[in-house]
């Protein structure tokens, strides 16, 4: 819910697996797009997370991304995460 204050922001929180850590689903992708004729190729799998949040500026929408993030959306011991605000 919004307020005079705060606005509706938009962003994205982008988590990937860290390098070095193995990336079985990745594996079977590459696996089955070779299967399917497009030749050796590295995949890499990770996840897009488009989130409305309501804050007071960008700032304070990244930052509200950002704990959300550390908190329940990325692992930390496996993956690292961007936040983009739009």
């Amino acid at each position: 819910m919004t307020d005079a204050t705060t606005r509706r922001i938009s962003g994205r929180v982008t988590v990937r697996l860290r390098p070095g850590v193995l990336d079985v689903q990745g594996q079977a992708v590459a696996g089955a797009l070779g299967d399917l004729g497009f030749g050796p190729t590295r995949v890499r799998v990770g996840k897009v997370f488009e989130i409305e949040v309501d804050a007071a500026d960008a700032d304070a929408a990244r930052v509200r991304l950002t704990e959300m993030a550390t908190r329940l959306l990325a692992n930390p011991v496996m993956e690292d995460f961007e936040v983009e605000v739009d």
